[in-house]
C-alpha cells in the first residue's frame, strides 16, 4: 500500500474507513452482474414453473435421457449423487471446517458454516413455498422426499463446493484453474445426476443453482468484507503504535 493511498485512507471519516471503504473494496461488479442474472433468472424459471409452462419440455428431457440408461452408468450415476447428500455434504463442512481452525481463519470456518446452514435452510424454504411435485416417470432409483424445486442437491452443493474453491483457490493461487475445473465439473455431475434418475425436473435444477449463485455470491462478499474490515483495523492500530 502506497504512502498516497494509505493517507487518502486516514483522511476519511472513521465510519467510511470502518464499512464503506471495505465495501467498496470488496464489491465487485462481475460478481454483482452474476448475482442479478441469476436472480433474474430464477424468477423467470419460478414464474414458468408455476404457470406449468415448462413441463412439456421438462419430460421430453427427462425422457430422452432415460435412454441412456445402463446398468453401470446408474452406479456411477448413484454414487456420482451422493457427493450431494446433505449427510455427505455435512462431513464436507466438518473437515473443511476443522482445517480452517487449524489454519487459524475461523472467519472462513463460520463462513462455510453460515453457508451451508442458510443453502439448506432457504433450499427447505423455496420448496415448502412452491410445492412442487417430483418426476413419476418411471420407478427412482434412489429414495427421495419431499417437494422437488429447486433442487436441493445442485443449490446446496453449488454453495458448498463453490465457497469451498474459492477458499482453496485464494489459499493456492498457483493451482486456481484445476481447482476452478474440477468444482464446476464436480457440481454441474451433481445436478446432472438428478436428471439422469429421474427425481428432478431440469428446471428444478437450473432453478437450484440460480438461487445457490446468489447465496454462494452473498456470503463470498461478506467474508471479504469482514476480512478487509479487520485488515484496515489492524493497520490502522499499527499506524498510531508507530505514531505513539
Amino acid at each position: 500500500m502506497s504512502e498516497r493511498v494509505k493517507q487518502i485512507i486516514l483522511s476519511l471519516p472513521k465510519w467510511a474507513r470502518t464499512y464503506l471503504f471495505p465495501l467498496l473494496l470488496t464489491i465487485r461488479v462481475g460478481g454483482l452482474l452474476v448475482a442479478a442474472g441469476a436472480i433474474w433468472g430464477f424468477a423467470e424459471i419460478a414464474d414458468e414453473v408455476l404457470e406449468q409452462e415448462s413441463r412439456a419440455i421438462d419430460q421430453a428431457i427427462l425422457l430422452m435421457l432415460k435412454q441412456l440408461q445402463t446398468p453401470l452408468l446408474d452406479q456411477i450415476m448413484r454414487g456420482w449423487t451422493f457427493l450431494g447428500e446433505p449427510s455427505f455434504l455435512v462431513v464436507i463442512c466438518v473437515l473443511t471446517g476443522g482445517w480452517l481452525l487449524i489454519r487459524r481463519s475461523p472467519s472462513e470456518a463460520i463462513t462455510l458454516t453460515i453457508a451451508a446452514v442458510g443453502a439448506l435452510g432457504l433450499n427447505l424454504l423455496l420448496k415448502t413455498l412452491f410445492a412442487r411435485a417430483r418426476p413419476q416417470l418411471w420407478e427412482q432409483a434412489v429414495d427421495v422426499n419431499f417437494y422437488s424445486f429447486p433442487s436441493g442437491h445442485a443449490m446446496v452443493s453449488l454453495v458448498i463446493y463453490g465457497l469451498i474453491g474459492y477458499l482453496l483457490s485464494k489459499q493456492f493461487p498457483q493451482w486456481w484453474g484445476a481447482i476452478a475445473s474440477v468444482t464446476v465439473i464436480l457440481i454441474l455431475g451433481i445436478g446432472f445426476t438428478r436428471l439422469y434418475l429421474g427425481v428432478h425436473w431440469p428446471t428444478d435444477i437450473i432453478a437450484g443453482y440460480a438461487a445457490g449463485i446468489v447465496w454462494l455470491v452473498a456470503c463470498i462478499f461478506s467474508l471479504e468484507i469482514w476480512q478487509n474490515r479487520r485488515a484496515v483495523r489492524r493497520w490502522e492500530q499499527g499506524s498510531r503504535g508507530a505514531e505513539g
